[in-house]
């Protein structure tokens, strides 16, 4: 079985329209699905430190999800958790003052949504990641939040996990 860790983004909470929406598709999958409460922790570090330890008891095939600070905070994790695969929609990378913060592309299956009218992360930064670690990418007429583009976030993420599993 597969299980998908959720990680929402700075102003968002663990279950949002955006991750319920995406948590059901999965479901329906036949995967489990769980999303880290990271409200209150404002550094990236410390929401790394909580991923890692949602998902040491993890015994399972898994897969990180993140939007946004969620995407880096996921990004950091995931050879620490052993991911096999990363999701990420509207990455935190490669943010003015915090360039030498952006982690390094783990050796995984990596997919990225992003909108092409971001106002908070500019697109360049998921393009310019991608092309560093040969993800997938996947470019929405969409703002930060996505959230007009749900359907095509799911059909992407059904898509990576359908992947992952064959």
């Amino acid at each position: 079985m597969t299980t998908v860790i959720f990680s929402h983004g700075q102003d968002s909470g663990p279950w949002g329209t955006k991750i319920r929406a995406m948590a059901e598709m999965v479901r329906g999958l036949g995967c489990k699905a769980d999303s880290i409460d990271y409200q209150g922790l404002a550094d990236p570090s410390e929401r790394v430190v909580k991923l890692v330890d949602a998902c040491s008891s993890i015994d399972d095939t898994l897969v990180l999800v993140g939007s946004s600070m969620g995407g880096h905070v996921a990004t950091a994790a995931a050879a620490s958790v052993g991911a096999a695969g990363l999701f990420v929609l509207a990455p935190a990378y490669y943010m003015p003052g915090y360039e030498d913060l952006t982690p390094t592309p783990p050796d995984i299956p990596v997919a990225i949504v992003h909108g092409w009218r971001d106002d908070v992360v500019p697109v360049e930064n998921s393009i310019r990641f991608a092309q560093a670690c040969h993800a997938e990418l996947h470019l929405l007429d969409g703002d930060h939040r996505l959230t007009e583009n749900i359907d095509d976030i799911n059909y992407y993420l059904r898509r990576f996990i359908e992947k992952m599993s064959a």
